[in-house]
């Protein structure tokens, strides 16, 4: 059969974390004993109370149908409830909520619902792959912004030229940060929501990971007087509830891109399956209960350990203030997938290189703390023993 790819998948690069998966089932084969701080997959089971959720509604056969294209409405009640008491947002569940299949799902299809072939999508980078590849699937134009290490990780939109935003349609954000870890502030969110009121730009907020910090909670950009007039925000429940491979999490903000992405997901999934909703209202509900918030602690004991023996060992590895990520530098004068290569051929230890995440994620390597305490110090003696 002589055919090939299609242009616009041929566009986008290998997919970074499918690629580290097969170099680290290759060591593994290989026999050697690899610790993997790569791909962030909690390490935890499903809290408890969530698993007896799902057996519940498992066994209820009116779950056993389609689902529902939006989602159950007691799953959206949940979620609209949920961003009610943590962030003082009010929200209809009706018409302001959609459930989607992890958040993964929703960022990869919105630009089918609100971007035109030609138009122009901002992403930032470092950031999570699926920003550039939902643009590029569309046929839109990507226009990166870098984040740096000198403006706190966070994208300068202020500072585009009105050529740069000719033709721009949505602006990507993601905060807490994946990669980075960094967080912002809500007067950050003000002047990026006034900021696109006044370029007609809706803004997406990837907030994934908004319930893993170990100090001041992050806020919301729904926070924000007139948000709803031009944001989304995406919410999953995969880190916080220790809920990857569910696949479940929901968009919530402006009535007419919720619709909008509404109406591709009719055309393209049939929504998730019914019980698993059911189990991600508990998980909900049970978001401040003792074991759930308990979890930041064990987070917070790796974090400390991994940055502290990093440095110990010369590395630039500050304290997240966020997410289950540390973002370190490489060694001076080696490049990302140089170290990353290298520090899995002779050490064993799977870390995802800076420029996997863009060009300005070069120089830097993402670890994920999703191994136990005593895993971190093995992984680190095996760096100490690494000459650059």
């Amino acid at each position: 059969m002589n055919w090939e790819r299609s242009e616009r998948l041929r566009a986008l690069p290998p997919y970074l974390f499918a690629e580290i998966a097969r170099a680290r089932r290759q060591a593994a084969a290989r026999g050697v004993d690899v610790i993997n701080l790569g791909v962030g997959d909690p390490d935890r089971p499903t809290f408890e109370f969530i698993r007896q959720a799902m057996h519940l509604a498992v066994e209820d056969p009116a779950n056993h149908t389609y689902p529902f294209d939006e989602g159950v409405p007691q799953f959206r009640a949940a979620a609209a409830d949920f961003l009610q008491h943590r962030y003082g947002v009010a929200l209809d569940a009706a018409g302001e909520i959609i459930t989607t299949i992890g958040s993964k799902d929703g960022i990869a299809h919105l630009p089918l619902a609100v971007v035109n072939p030609g138009q122009t999508v901002l992403v930032p980078s470092p950031g999570y792959p699926v920003y550039n590849a939902g643009a590029v699937f569309v046929g839109a134009k990507v226009l990166t912004m870098p984040l740096r290490a000198d403006n706190n990780w966070l994208p300068e939109f202020e500072k585009l030229s009105p050529s740069e935003l000719t033709g721009a349609k949505l602006i990507w954000v993601n905060y807490p940060n994946n990669p980075t870890a960094q967080v912002a502030e809500l007067a950050w969110y003000e002047r990026l929501v006034a900021w696109a009121r006044r370029h007609n730009i809706i803004i997406a907020s990837d907030a994934a990971y908004g319930e893993m910090y170990y100090e001041t909670p992050p806020p919301s950009i729904l926070q924000v007087a007139g948000a709803k007039d031009v944001a989304v925000e995406f919410h999953s429940l995969s880190k916080t509830f220790n809920m990857t491979g569910w696949r479940l999490g929901f968009a919530a903000g402006n009535a007419q891109v919720i619709a909008a992405l509404a109406a591709v997901k009719s055309n393209v999934d049939s929504g998730q399956f019914n019980a698993i909703q059911w189990a991600g209202l508990a998980a909900l509900k049970g978001y401040d209960r003792p074991e759930v918030v308990g979890q930041r602690e064990l987070y917070r004991a790796r974090r400390d350990a991994l940055c502290d023996g990093l440095a110990r060992l010369g590395y630039h590895a500050p304290r997240s203030p966020a997410t289950f990520y540390v973002w370190a530098g490489c060694p001076k004068g080696v490049d990302s997938m140089t170290f990353c290569k290298r520090v899995l051929e002779k050490a064993g230890v799977v870390f995802i290189p800076g420029v996997g995440f863009g060009p300005t994620g070069e120089g830097y390597f993402r670890a994920a703390l999703t191994v136990e305490v005593e895993r971190i110090r093995q992984a680190l003696d095996r760096l100490a023993g690494l000459k650059w």
